[in-house]
C-alpha cells in the first residue's frame, strides 16, 4: 500500500513561484532517499533535487541552484520541493522518489505519478 502523491504544480509566469508537495505513506519514510525529478516532453527524466534520509545533504541540478530548495518534513511525511524565479525551461512533470538500497540485491524505489508545471507567459 505504498502511496505517493505530487500536488501543487500548475501554471505560473515566468519569475514567479511554486512549491510542490509530495506526500508518502505505506513505507519507513524517514528511511528513504527523497528525490525530484523532471521530465518534459522529448527530453529524459532529469533529477532535479534530492535530500538524504537524514536531511543533512542535498544536491540540484545545475539548472536550479539559487532557485529551487527541497525539504522534508518526517513527521508529516512529506517533502516540498520550493520553486523560484520559475522559467519556461522549468515546464515538466515533476515526479517524487524515494529510494532505500536495502541490501546488494534489492532496493526499494517508488515513484509517485507526477504533477505538471507549465511556466508560460
Amino acid at each position: 500500500q505504498v502511496q505517493i502523491v505530487e500536488s501543487g504544480g500548475g501554471l505560473v509566469q515566468p519569475g514567479g513561484s511554486l512549491r510542490l508537495s509530495c506526500a508518502a505513506s505505506g513505507f519507513t519514510f524517514n528511511n528513504y532517499r527523497l528525490s525530484w525529478y523532471r521530465q518534459a516532453p522529448g527530453k529524459e527524466r532529469e533529477l532535479v533535487a534530492r535530500i538524504t534520509s537524514a536531511g543533512d545533504s542535498t544536491n540540484y541540478a545545475d539548472s536550479v541552484k539559487g532557485r529551487f530548495t527541497i525539504s522534508r518534513d518526517n513527521v508529516k511525511n512529506l517533502v516540498y520541493l520550493q520553486m523560484n524565479s520559475l522559467k519556461p525551461e522549468d515546464t515538466a512533470v515533476y515526479f517524487c522518489n524515494a529510494m532505500r538500497r536495502v541490501d546488494w540485491h534489492t532496493s526499494n524505489d517508488y515513484w509517485g505519478q507526477g504533477t505538471q508545471v507549465t511556466v508560460s507567459s
